[in-house]
């Protein structure tokens, strides 16, 4: 959703630079809480405390239990799901209270993110600093975090199916892979708030060829990890380089038909992650090498470089995460890294954009 980001002359040109300012701060202060959202996310799933609260209660929810029969009431309508009976039995009032205040928190984060958003957007409409253009963008933003907090709640609810202990593998994709997108749009309209120019270097035509697919290889690798975690596939195959002695590994194709393998088949879905984030991180480190090779500095330079780093960190924690068989605090990080490598790879390609009315580079 393009807009301009030079407002109307209705001020003096220093209002409109510190309203653009404001504005951007605000969402990066609100992309930052996406960001520790998602590795809440993390933190929620790994320790299965997810489906610890059966009931959604977008506003009586911000409280917690506050007397022993309300606990006791919410324990008791846990223990009515398989992952009670398959998982945690007979683990006491307590032992659910320790997974049900991680679920609590992730879901007051959310509750805090969307006061986050509304309160100063109704703040900055009201007096007029939102610069033209940029308020349909900011209601979709707003729209979007509600839809995520409906689509959460429609992942939690595919755990209570019968014979059931995690929630449906596709669901947590989308539930993710929406996260994800709030947070670039976020990003992106507040970078394009404090750089609305385009003033990429002449040099940076060829790298920004390159930048696009290293940016879908990025997506694509972290939705590949969506289903590594829906599926618990870090729990098997936990060598690297090979797998059980394989490039590939065998029963890659054990589903029919074949595309089940890429989203239901432990070995094709870890397979296929290994293999992206390897290409993804290749096409990062490439790019980044040669930025630093045909750019003397400024912006581009800097996130491209950033990129080849925080590829490169993200890369190891994964084999760390795999060979250590998938730590709380491990998986955690790593799907809080994941985050960093989608911010620079947004960073790089906004700082790459194609200059205004100049031709494209044969």
């Amino acid at each position: 959703m393009p807009f301009d980001p030079t407002p109307p002359a209705r001020f003096p040109p220093s209002r409109d630079a510190a309203d653009r300012r404001a504005i951007a701060r605000w969402l990066l202060a609100v992309a930052g809480m996406v960001w520790v959202m998602v590795a809440l996310g993390g933190a929620t799933r790994l320790t299965g405390s997810g489906l610890s609260i059966m009931e959604w209660a977008p506003l009586s929810g911000a409280l917690p239990p506050l007397s022993h029969a309300e606990w006791q009431r919410l324990y008791d309508l846990y223990r009515t799901i398989p992952q009670y009976d398959l998982v945690n039995r007979g683990f006491g009032l307590e032992g659910f209270q320790q997974i049900f205040w991680l679920e609590w928190s992730h879901r007051l984060w959310g509750r805090l993110i969307g006061l986050a958003f509304l309160l100063p957007l109704v703040w900055f409409w009201v007096r007029g600093r939102i610069p033209a253009g940029l308020k349909p963008r900011l209601i979709v933003l707003f729209l979007l975090g509600g839809a995520q907090g409906a689509v959460g709640w429609f992942m939690v609810a595919s755990g209570f199916e019968a014979h059931s202990t995690t929630v449906s593998p596709y669901r947590l994709v989308v539930h993710l892979g929406l996260a994800l997108f709030l947070y670039a749009m976020l990003l992106w309209t507040a970078m394009t708030l404090l750089h609305p120019g385009r003033d990429a270097p002449p040099a940076s035509a060829p790298l920004r060829r390159l930048a696009h697919p290293a940016a879908a290889l990025v997506v694509l690798a972290m939705l590949a990890g969506g289903f590594v975690a829906g599926l618990r596939a870090g729990l098997a195959y936990n060598t690297f380089p090979l797998m059980e002695g394989n490039l590939v590994p065998d029963g890659y194709a054990a589903l029919s038909p074949f595309w089940r393998n890429w989203t239901a088949n432990i070995a094709a879905v870890q397979f296929n992650h290994r293999l992206l984030a390897t290409l993804a991180g290749l096409a990062s480190l490439a790019l980044a090498g040669w930025g630093a090779a045909v750019l003397p500095g400024g912006r581009a330079r800097t996130a491209l470089l950033a990129l080849g780093a925080v590829v490169a960190l993200q890369y190891a924690l994964g084999i760390a995460t795999l060979l250590l068989v998938v730590p709380t605090w491990l998986g955690t990080l790593h799907q809080t890294v994941a985050v960093g490598v989608l911010t620079a790879a947004l960073a790089a390609l906004h700082a790459l954009r194609r200059p205004p009315g100049r031709p494209v580079a044969p």
